[in-house]
């Protein structure tokens, strides 16, 4: 394949920016070789700057659930554009985006746009602080929440253990505000919270996707509930990547599960930069200008963003749409699957709704520490021979892909014949 435009962009861009990327995820750092500078994107195809073609499983990191370029989005965002980009000013698209979520979306009551999942999320941890009076927060490890100070933390020794920085930068004293527990241990986190008196809130990603697809069960999501509604402390629900990805209500729907506080991105901005957080009236008060909680963004509700995020949302309101999604992703999935259980080829694909990942091992993975390193070096080799035979999936096995409504059956069976085909190589 011929990458030489890619690889002199990259050249050129590593004098410009840290790595020669805005965004580490964007580096291949982990799977080798250049970063492929994309140029276009129709459907569910991206084309780089050489002229390669691929079907795309990476979405953007998940916005695309329509897939590149939606007329609709595309429509959308050009009229708003004709009327100026941003004025500082409230206006009616976020109205109109905001009436749609809420009225389609049982478990939120008020929420405040932002710009990036990040900030929904620094937000939301403020608001329960604020509203609580209280400083500390739970994690989970294998959870990631954005690059906020407080959240880039992992667990260390011991059962019950403050966070240690993954982040120069950081000082000791905010990773020391955030405790960190594994997921799937309901008795460590009771633990916690009893010994625990200054705790605001727990934050978890109830749809674990930023390190595998780590999938809780409902009893353990329900329990954390039940934890925090009898100990008075906040459950976060970050649902940057589950909401509106595996149902319009997201994870909260899905399961059932009324959280204190949701953060949303990626899908409600159709493409474009946004973020948000969400909660009941009584905790949204709290937020200025009504309460004492301070937060605030020149472009928060920036008009082409809200454009965007409408016709986006309007076309997944329509019936069947995520019933539809979850069918053709699990046939997809089931084709490949198949394919490797005759084979013997010691290989899993979790999945959710329109998300999937691919576990070089036969056990079911609820925990980041039960992910082995060393898998990925054949996640490297699948990623390799993926893009040869044209496919693109994010540069890391820790990530997950997703399936668009851009993917048609006709797509997915090419892509899971060539899935196949990659293995062969794996496995060799």
């Amino acid at each position: 394949m011929n990458r030489k435009n890619s690889e002199t962009l990259y050249s050129e861009a590593k004098n410009y920016f840290p790595g020669g990327v805005s965004s580490p995820v964007r580096a291949f750092k982990s799977v080798g070789g250049t970063p492929l500078f994309i140029k276009k994107g129709d459907g569910a195809y991206v084309w780089d700057e050489d002229d390669n073609q691929f079907i795309d499983f990476c979405c953007s990191w998940g916005p695309l659930i329509l897939g590149h370029n939606n007329a609709g989005i595309r429509e959308a965002i050009i009229e708003a554009v004709h009327n100026g980009t941003s004025f500082g000013t409230p206006t009616r698209f976020e109205n109109r985006l905001g009436k749609l979520l809420i009225e389609n979306n049982r478990f939120i009551e008020k929420m405040r746009f932002v710009s990036s999942g990040t900030e929904a999320v620094m937000s939301a941890i403020r608001l329960a602080r604020g509203y609580t009076g209280k400083s500390k927060i739970l994690k989970f490890e294998g959870c990631y929440h954005g690059h906020v100070d407080s959240l880039l933390v992992k667990a260390g020794s011991g059962l019950v253990t403050f966070g240690v920085s993954t982040s120069a930068g950081i000082p000791e004293a905010f990773a020391k505000e955030t405790l960190v527990l594994p997921l799937n241990d309901l008795d460590a986190v009771e633990k916690l919270i009893q010994e625990t008196d200054d705790l605001a809130c727990v934050i978890i990603e109830p749809v674990p996707a930023n390190n595998g697809l780590l999938l809780q069960t409902k009893e353990y999501l329900e329990g954390l509930r039940t934890l925090c509604t009898k100990y008075n402390v906040l459950l976060i629900f970050d649902e940057v990547i589950s909401g509106f990805r595996v149902g319009f209500e997201g994870a909260a729907g899905y399961y059932n599960i009324q959280p204190d506080i949701v953060t949303y991105g990626k899908i409600i901005g159709g493409g474009m930069p946004v973020g948000a957080y969400a909660a009941s009236n009584e905790l949204m008060s709290c937020v200025a200008p009504e309460g004492p909680v301070y937060q605030a963004g020149t472009l928060s509700g920036n008009p082409v963003a809200m454009s965007a995020g409408y016709a986006a949302a309007a076309q997944l309101i329509e019936s069947g749409f995520y019933e539809n999604m979850a069918a053709k992703t699990q046939r997809f999935i089931v084709k490949i699957d198949d394919y490797c259980k005759a084979k013997g080829y010691e290989v899993t694909f979790p999945t959710i709704g329109s998300i999937f990942w691919i576990a070089f091992t036969h056990d079911t993975i609820r925990t980041a520490e039960q992910i082995d390193p060393k898998s990925m070096g054949k996640f490297k080799v699948l990623h390799a021979e993926l893009l040869e035979r044209g496919i693109y999936l994010g540069p890391s096995g820790y990530e997950v892909g997703f399936v668009s409504a851009a993917h048609t059956e006709e797509i997915l069976d090419e892509s899971a014949r060539i899935m196949c085909e990659a293995m062969d190589v794996v496995f060799l």
